[in-house]
């Protein structure tokens, strides 16, 4: 029997039930497609609450697992969400995959997702099949010349655009998959940032196109400078200042003036965010390595032999270690495949590394990331003695004090600072 999903439970869409109705944000998806001049997504930190901050990112199976921890704990949680720390569409499969992996376990739920809509127009069969009500896509401007300066960079596919060429593109890409979204019945929230000197004289005609697309509710919200970013010295908008913003969209679409910023963590009822008490349970989860045990060696890249100092895209070589007798053993040193090859140089260390359950290394970029994961050989950015990083390895523990701190370029899991080009 099919199970009837009461779609007027979400928090956010219905401000009536936001002291009743909870949401859990799950952190899976930490790629983005996009660079925004107000977005910082480096940090961590226990005392902010806005999109793009999470303590840890999890595998679609981690996430199954934590949802069912918050569950056991908080009975008023209706609605599960995927909002980053990236976009959720510019990871699809894992995306996809913990939306498939929950909807079997709780049917009950509802899906929503939040995303800045480039990759929409291609996946919202995907979603409406996934059973995805409510979705969010953040709109900050309808005129490129306005738009132009709201994006640093926008990458469709292998295709980096800039200035009025990527805000024309997302414009167009915002149209196509609201309009697909409304066709297919679902429920459709807009986030529009209020930046100063930017476009906030742009409200009323970005309200008024989206009015014609048949969005249900529009949240502006008020810009909060981030230092380090393109906008960081803007000033942020005043109480007055969104009031006024609101009432002349007002005249176009219904306003939500009830938004808490949600982190991509967030858990519990909205004004009563939990994201603090269950962080700990969060990195438990993403500690779990998920590797393949039945592999008997972990390959190292080092420069001396002693401490993982070497990025992966830099090592002529990877030292192959094993555990025998409650001791490591280096087995032997394997030459690494020559340079300049793209992704066929990651499948050759695929294959090299093939009895290996991982590789330590200082840093990696997102095209070897994706080729090694997916040949079971994933690489883990640690900094520290060789035996200090395998004694998990090898015992399955976290990796939480080895882990070195996440900063813009490679090996970004949270955030990206560089220009669009990728890395790898």
């Amino acid at each position: 029997m099919n199970t009837v999903i009461d779609k007027s439970k979400h928090p956010c869409f219905n401000e009536d039930v936001k002291g009743i109705c909870g949401r859990v944000h799950l952190p899976v998806a930490p790629k983005c497609n996009i660079k925004c001049n107000y977005c910082d997504r480096r940090y961590d930190c226990v005392n902010e609450s806005r999109p793009g901050v999470t303590t840890a990112v999890l595998r679609p199976e981690q996430a199954v697992g934590y949802l069912d921890a918050v569950l056991s704990e908080n009975s008023d949680i209706t609605v599960v969400g995927i909002a980053g720390p990236g976009d959720p569409l510019a990871n699809p499969e894992e995306t996809f995959a913990t939306l498939r992996a929950i909807r079997e376990e709780h049917p009950e739920m509802l899906f929503c997702l939040s995303t800045n809509g480039l990759a929409l127009p291609a996946h919202v069969k995907d979603l409406v099949e996934l059973g995805v009500s409510h979705v969010t896509v953040t709109v900050n401007a309808v005129d490129p010349t306005i738009g132009a300066k709201v994006y640093g960079w926008v990458r469709d596919g292998k295709v980096i655009h800039r200035g009025e060429a990527a805000a024309r593109l997302m414009w167009e890409r915002h149209s196509e998959g609201i309009s697909a979204l409304k066709e297919a019945g679902v429920i459709v929230k807009v986030n529009t940032i209020l930046i100063p000197t930017v476009n906030d004289r742009h409200i009323e005609a970005i309200a008024k196109e989206l009015q014609t697309l048949g969005v249900d509710v529009l949240n502006v919200m008020a810009l909060v400078p981030n230092a380090g970013t393109p906008f960081g010295e803007l000033p942020e908008p005043g109480h007055e200042d969104l009031r006024a913003v609101r009432s002349v969209a007002e005249e176009y679409l219904p306003q939500m003036k009830h938004c808490q910023r949600c982190r991509a963590d967030a858990v519990g009822l909205l004004g009563q965010d939990q994201s603090e008490k269950f962080g700990a349970i969060l990195t438990a989860f993403s500690s779990d390595l998920g590797l393949d045990i039945s592999r008997p060696y972990v390959a190292v890249a080092t420069r001396e032999g002693l401490l993982v100092n070497q990025h992966l895209g830099e090592a002529d070589s990877f030292q192959i270690w094993a555990k025998e007798g409650g001791e490591f053993k280096l087995v032997e040193t394997r030459q690494a495949p020559d340079r300049g090859d793209g992704v066929d140089r990651w499948r050759s260390l695929g294959k090299l590394l093939s009895d290996c359950r991982a590789v330590l290394v200082s840093g990696f970029g997102e095209a070897p990331n994706a080729v090694l994961t997916s040949m079971k050989v994933p690489p883990i950015e640690v900094s520290g003695f060789i035996s200090m990083a395998l004694e998990p390895i090898f015992e399955g523990k976290g990796l939480e004090q080895l882990k070195k701190r996440r900063s813009p370029g490679c090996s970004k899991g949270f955030g990206c600072g560089g220009d669009g080009g990728g890395c790898g």
